[in-house]
């Protein structure tokens, strides 16, 4: 994995303009609630594993947050547990809700000469100039979990779940309820990211186009329960009535149902207000196997073999058969949901 000597000076060039990303194990940078940290917990110097030249293969991983949700958890676990010195790699991993810090995490990356540039964007837009650098660096990049606005040409491979299709299957089971009149509660997650998008844009095509259903409010919670639970009080508060929650994320719902419990709504199935959550959190799916929740859509977080898979094939000088790797995904709803489902789909602990 050798770099030419145009790269290395190009290379050389970029470091000039390196900030707030540190490059020893364990470093993290404080911006606000946010926070950039850079691991090396896969690194070695042991060179008995990994390419064709028998050298570790060189990655740095740049994800969100690990404490966003139970989601972002078994993301981040997936990826540290495939990419190890005994799996053949050297793996440094840094982590930001904010695209600015991502961005220059991916030049300290491309700096220290990685072999793969792996990346969750925090969002969509603004990556067509570091990408291009990569590029230029003879860094190879791979995006998972998040699309991005990019060139094709800018990266290898793309490992991503469907959003826009997680969002149709959950609208169109909203739509087989069948119900009266829709009020909603519109709970949506990190704006510009592709989950978020995703998620809203099914939904807010539904609203335009049926006049039975109303938006009560529309309004991000970044993930967060605290602040999921927030808006539905402040909903209740108002007097407004509703009778659906759909929330983008399981935390999210599940801050939801905290202002419901105090305000002694009922919800669930056959209740008087239907919950909806993403991710398939096994408390989400118990709650729906419970009839607590009404609809859970899956997003699959074990997306480390697909990647791996990638790498392996383009260290081999293969080509790739797809450049989009869509990864398969179902909606779970009360009425046919399984413990099986529960123990094969579920990610995190079974109780919140």
């Amino acid at each position: 994995m050798k770099k030419k000597l145009i790269s290395m000076m190009l290379i050389a060039c970029l470091a000039f303009g390196l900030v707030g990303c540190g490059g020893d194990s364990g470093t993290t940078t404080n911006s606000g609630d946010n926070k950039t940290t850079t691991d090396n917990t896969g690194s070695s110097s042991d060179d008995s594993k990994g390419g064709s030249s028998g050298d570790l293969i060189k990655v740095g991983i740049i994800n969100l947050d690990p404490n966003e949700s139970g989601y972002r958890t078994a993301n981040v676990e997936d990826l540290k547990n495939k990419f190890t010195k005994e799996n053949g790699y050297d793996a440094s991993f840094a982590y930001s809700k904010k695209n600015d810090e991502q961005i220059t995490a991916a030049k300290k990356f491309i700096n220290d000469g990685v072999d793969y540039l792996l990346l969750s964007a925090a969002d969509t837009a603004g990556w067509d100039g570091i990408l291009q650098d990569a590029k230029t660096a003879g860094t190879r990049v791979i995006l998972f979990d998040r699309t991005i606005k990019a060139s094709e040409d800018l990266y290898e491979a793309s490992i991503v779940s469907d959003m826009a299709k997680e969002g149709e299957t959950a609208v169109n089971w909203l739509k087989s309820q069948n119900l009266d009149e829709y009020n909603i509660i519109h709970i949506q997650g990190e704006m510009g990211n592709a989950a978020q998008i995703g998620r809203t844009e099914a939904l807010d095509k539904q609203v335009k186009a049926d006049p039975k259903w109303n938006l009560v409010t529309q309004q991000a919670a970044n993930w967060n329960a605290e602040n999921a639970q927030q808006i539905v009080q402040s909903v209740i508060d108002s007097g407004k009535k509703f009778n659906v929650i759909y929330a983008e994320n399981d935390d999210m719902a599940n801050g939801a149902t905290k202002a419901l419990d105090k305000a002694n709504k009922s919800y669930g199935v056959g209740k008087d207000v239907i919950i909806m959550g993403f991710d398939c959190n096994k408390f989400a799916l118990r709650n729906v196997f419970e009839k607590k929740w009404n609809y859970d859509g899956q997003c699959n977080p074990f997306q480390a073999s697909y990647i791996d898979e990638v790498i392996q094939k383009l260290e081999k000088g293969e080509t790739l058969a797809e450049k989009t790797i869509i990864l398969e995904e179902k909606g779970f709803d009360s009425e046919t949901i399984t413990e099986d489902d529960i123990a094969k789909y579920g990610i995190g602990a079974d109780s919140k």
